[in-house]
């Protein structure tokens, strides 16, 4: 029958024995996704081919998914360890470039095919595009099929068994890697302290200045034993009992300036009511809490803000993100108004709003057309994965563009990426698997063994050098691994190995730089 021989039959049979590869265990070691790539690179052997539109599709998804869920972390994840990362693409990819010199100075190779061999032995698109600038020789895009199925494959594998070969606990490195997210957001606490100090007694909320001068939020007062709703103007008095919630050290200056800690506990008022808010309205992203006046409109106080598992002490000046979760205390009447304002909607952050996500893919295309020209007639852009991946990033760090919300659902950001990574890696594989035996035959073991070496001792000096980095962490590392080596189908490898976003953003951070280090190696090696 026909439908045995098409493209969108042997697609979908690529990915269903992918899965069930990838589901199979060996000391402990599976492929998961990325074994969609090695079924692929059998059915492209046998005479399956794809598309290219259906690779660039899925990789256009793929890393405009990974932009958005990296883009608000790598920031702060930049400033913290730019320079290792830094460090890091620079070894991989000198050191990359070295052996390529290398090969070309005591094998005779030509320098075209030896350049070929870097970038895909780096599976660096963008890198075989300058190097063919640089050459103007056909004989780069040879090198390149060579040494791309190895680089593809080399980067899975190597970063598949390296955490079992040094017996990694994944579990232990994602502890290690939240500690360290959660390091500029201090556990949220509450406390109930007791009125002793006299400059206190007789004096109001709003006069004493307690959010400005201390920090933390007032949610409860007990009054000659009766639970009162705070407000600005509400009076504290000598032997009343204060609940207050803020960090470890808003409360100890919450100690100084009302009196001790007391076990007493407050109860709720049978008009008060505390409640978890979600943010899902448009008009509030980026708005800033304090825009709201909460407290003076309603007589609610916002304690705590929930943000991508944090939580976070509420400020006038914090500016609320689409599925923010505030908890919320106030009266029931006036608890209606709140959620309101806010949306508390679950069934928005389900929906998918696709022009944001079209019109960001097409800004992210155009920006990696950009070209910029410096000495000898050189140029350099971005390329279609560097613009995607840097405008992804900074839409989810602006989240909001008057009524367009860029940033993505969770539920929503998963299935794009791992719809967009499956098509990615049966176009990437069945066009390696259709060249893979016809290069063997042609150009002998020589070259397949350069790329090979090319592939591997980057990756192996890399990881050696992270070890004399201090909090190096090995998810990070993993990710600043495939980054540098310009690997996308090795991104997928690690990604599914954590619940944390320490790869991505890891990637994300060294993928720029590494592909810059690349394309300047690539030119220089073409003057021989």
């Amino acid at each position: 029958m026909e439908v045995f021989t098409s493209q969108y039959f042997g697609l979908f049979v690529i990915i269903c024995l992918g899965f069930i590869l990838g589901s199979i265990k060996i000391k402990g070691i599976s492929l998961d996704i990325s074994a969609i790539i090695f079924v692929a690179l059998v059915f492209g052997h046998f005479g399956m081919t794809m598309p290219p539109i259906i690779g660039k599709l899925g990789l256009i998804l793929f890393i405009y998914t990974i932009g958005m869920q990296a883009g608000p972390g790598f920031f702060e994840s930049f400033r913290q360890q730019g320079k290792t990362f830094f460090i890091l693409a620079t070894i991989i990819v000198a050191s990359a470039s070295i052996i390529t010199f290398a090969a070309f100075w005591w094998t005779g190779v030509e320098m075209p095919i030896a350049i070929g061999l870097l970038t895909g032995a780096l599976t660096s698109t963008p890198g075989l595009a300058a190097a063919i600038d640089a050459t103007g020789s056909p004989l780069v895009s040879i090198g390149y099929g060579i040494a791309y199925p190895f680089g593809v494959i080399g980067v899975i594998l190597f970063v598949r068994l390296y955490p079992k070969l040094i017996r990694a606990n994944i579990k232990q490195a994602e502890e290690e890697y939240e500690k360290l997210n959660e390091s500029g957001f201090p556990e949220i606490k509450h406390k109930t302290f007791r009125v002793e100090n006299e400059n206190v007694d007789g004096k109001s909320i709003s006069k004493l200045r307690i959010r400005s001068m201390t920090q933390a939020v007032i949610s409860r007062i007990l009054h000659k034993g009766e639970a009162v709703v705070p407000s600005p103007d509400t009076i504290l008095n000598k032997g009343d009992l204060v609940r207050a919630v803020g960090t470890e050290d808003a409360l100890r200056k919450i100690k100084l300036l009302i009196g001790d800690e007391t076990e007493e506990q407050i109860p709720l008022h049978k008009s008060y009511e505390v409640q978890s808010v979600l943010v899902t309205k448009k008009d509030v992203i980026n708005q800033p809490l304090g825009a709201f006046n909460l407290w003076s409109n309603y007589q609610a106080t916002v304690t705590r803000v929930r943000r991508s598992g944090i939580d976070i002490t509420p400020s006038p000046s914090l500016k609320l993100h689409m599925g923010d979760k505030l908890t919320v205390a106030c009266s029931h009447e006036n608890m209606k108004q709140v959620v309101r304002i806010f949306g508390n909607n679950d069934k928005k952050l389900s929906d998918t709003d696709f022009f944001p996500i079209a019109a960001g893919i097409v800004l992210g295309i155009l920006v990696g057309e950009v070209s910029l020209s410096y000495g000898s007639g050189m140029t350099f852009n971005l390329g279609l994965t560097g613009g995607i991946l840097a405008v992804a990033m900074i839409l989810s760090r602006i989240g909001r563009t008057g009524p367009i919300i860029w940033s993505m659902s969770g539920a929503a950001t998963q299935l794009l990426r791992q719809v967009g990574l499956m098509f990615f890696l049966v176009q990437v594989g069945t066009n390696a698997g259709a060249q893979l035996v016809d290069t063997y035959s042609q150009y002998g073991s020589q070259l397949f063994l350069i790329g090979g070496v090319i592939t591997l001792t980057p990756m192996i000096l890399a990881v050696i050098a992270a070890k004399f980095m201090k909090n190096m962490n090995v998810l990070s590392l993993l990710g600043a691994i495939t980054g540098s080596m310009t690997s996308t189908p090795g991104l997928a490898a690690v990604d599914p190995m954590t619940e944390t976003n320490a790869p991505a953003i890891a990637y994300a951070t060294v993928y720029p730089v590494a592909m810059v280090l690349l394309i300047i190696f690539t030119q220089l090696l073409g003057f021989f």
